[in-house]
């Protein structure tokens, strides 16, 4: 399995649940970071970027996955980048892992960044002979997903996981990016992440959930 997010804390917030689960049932987990997610921040240097890739470290200790990849793609830039550049980037990750389940980002979402991870992902993961992957889903990131533009393609799962013995996980690996998360009622706050997992279970008549557009799955 491969998640493709954009910045780090988009794997916990997007599938933190997902990603405990599979490697509680004996996948083994990858994740890679396209953009290095602060240098769009006035004043950010070298050590706020230390700092959050050390927390996408503890963070990933505690969802269990393999191993990290960093791209270092520019902050909120990646649409300055042409795209077949940025896949280039993300392809031999792909072929080194042959990933048979990848998880990355919504096409419609706020984020310029996470909109051109959705595109790199299509096309470096299309179904030409020998393509390991097998299904990709695209899930939500609140502050993005949820405020993007009436006139973008909404996010309308279809497929749920069900994280309800993966919930506590979840949280606790959104903790280790303290920096990056909000206060209550903001949708990017701990309280919000837990009641959309229990939204998101209930509407399947399970505790907690995950949920995500399908937008490839062979058998």
């Amino acid at each position: 399995m491969l998640v493709v997010a954009a910045h780090t804390d988009d794997e916990a917030l997007g599938c933190g649940g997902t990603i405990a689960r599979h490697v509680g049932e004996g996948d083994t987990v990858y994740a890679v970071f396209m953009a290095d997610g602060v240098t769009s921040r006035v004043g950010a240097d070298q050590e706020d970027l230390l700092g959050r890739n050390a927390a996408a470290e503890n963070a990933r200790a505690i969802l269990g996955i393999e191993e990290n990849f960093y791209l270092g793609l520019p902050d909120n830039r990646m649409d300055s980048i042409p795209l077949i550049d940025v896949v280039q980037k993300l392809e031999p990750i792909i072929d080194r892992i042959k990933p048979n389940i990848v998880y990355t980002h919504h096409h419609g979402d706020l984020n310029v960044d996470h909109r051109i991870t959705h595109q790199a992902v299509m096309i470096a993961c299309r179904p030409v002979p020998g393509c390991s992957v097998r299904m990709i889903y695209a899930f939500e990131v609140m502050s993005s997903t949820e405020w993007s533009a009436p006139i973008a393609e909404p996010f309308i799962p279809n497929h749920y996981v069900d994280i309800s013995n993966q919930l506590n996980t979840k949280l606790y690996a959104l903790k280790a990016y303290q920096l990056e998360m909000r206060e209550s009622p903001h949708t990017r706050s701990i309280e919000h992440i837990e009641c959309l997992a229990h939204h998101r279970g209930y509407s399947m008549g399970m505790l907690a959930a995950e949920s995500f557009v399908t937008l490839r799955t062979t058998r």
